[in-house]
């Protein structure tokens, strides 16, 4: 092991001759010092990189699995990163494995039956559809339908499969699990498109199409919609731009606005602050857009509130 090593390595302890104290037993080539000079960062307690070395999910998996050891998986949250999936940061690594492990940063959870692990570069880690099965008893409804496009979306998983491996799970929250893995959807461009297609779903409205595609005669792509319902010519997009990113894409926007106009397609524009502060007054400009298109609205459902509360400013009930 070298000063220029950019994979994690184990830090053991050792006994001073001189004072009866236990201090750092760094690898070779490496000493006490350099541990504390900011060439090399702790990732976990014993488990160091070098300092420039990018901190990717595959490195705290191995970082994790040098902390257990033996029999031991990557797996929950850390799995599903390596994956590419999208999940909430609770700032931990986690692992599977028969004993339980000391040390702040690290969660070790127990082997549980129907749990499956492959390796990816060498490393030990749930599959994708396991992963998304153990985090049903970590995860709310949202988050996990969130977690499954963004799995499918990284081309880990098909829909399918996940509908499939829930169904014949048996975990504690199975039905979460089977209920979740029914809405995943292929095609999916980002979690907040998640959300807002869940935040129509548990309301109780139609569920609308996702990455609608309209093409040109010779059959490329003109243009991609997030959400819309077509029949009605209505499109739903989140837009988490603050400004055009270049000239070309405000180009690009300004035409695909004036085909809509042209087209009479009605957008409906969400921002985050329409997700996670006014629900329900995103729930009304929705629903006064499918009204005015003719389209029927049921009278909507308050499972909605469970997953997206309001904040203050916001409507009392969706009109």
């Amino acid at each position: 092991m070298t000063t220029s090593s950019r994979r994690p390595f184990r830090v053991g302890t050792a006994t001073d001759p001189v004072t009866g104290r236990r201090v750092p037993d760094p690898p070779d080539g490496i000493t006490p010092w350099d541990l504390r000079s900011g060439r090399f960062r702790r990732l976990l307690r014993g488990v160091y990189i070098a300092a420039s070395a990018r901190v990717t999910p595959l490195v705290l998996a191995e970082a994790g699995l040098l902390m257990v050891g033996g029999d031991s998986v990557a797996s929950h949250q850390t799995a599903a990163r390596v994956w590419g999936g999208v999940v909430p940061d609770d700032g931990l690594i986690h692992v599977t494995c028969a004993r339980r492990p000391r040390g702040a940063g690290l969660k070790a959870h127990r082997p549980k039956r129907g749990q499956w692990g492959t390796t990816i570069a060498g490393l030990a880690v749930t599959t994708p559809t396991s992963t998304f099965l153990d985090l049903s008893d970590e995860l709310g409804l949202v988050d996990l339908v969130i977690l499954g496009d963004s799995l499918v979306r990284a081309e880990r998983v098909t829909p399918r499969q996940l509908v499939e491996a829930a169904g014949s799970y048996r975990g504690r929250a199975r039905r979460l699990a089977r209920r979740a893995a029914g809405l995943v959807r292929d095609g999916v461009d980002s979690p907040m498109e998640s959300r807002v297609r869940m935040l129509m779903v548990l309301a109780g409205l139609p569920e609308p199409v996702v990455n609608h595609v309209v093409r040109l005669p010779d059959g490329r792509t003109r243009w991609r919609f997030d959400l819309s319902f077509p029949a009605f010519r209505i499109v739903i997009e989140y837009d988490g731009r603050q400004h055009a990113e270049s000239d070309e894409q405000w180009d690009h926007d300004i035409d695909r606005r004036e085909w809509m106009d042209g087209n009479d397609v009605r957008l409906v524009v969400v921002r985050s602050k329409d997700v996670y502060r006014t629900p329900a007054r995103t729930l009304c400009r929705i629903t006064a857009v499918m009204r005015a298109r003719g389209m029927c609205v049921p009278r909507l459902s308050d499972e909605w509130r469970l997953h997206f509360p309001s904040l203050p400013g916001d409507v009392a009930v969706p009109g």
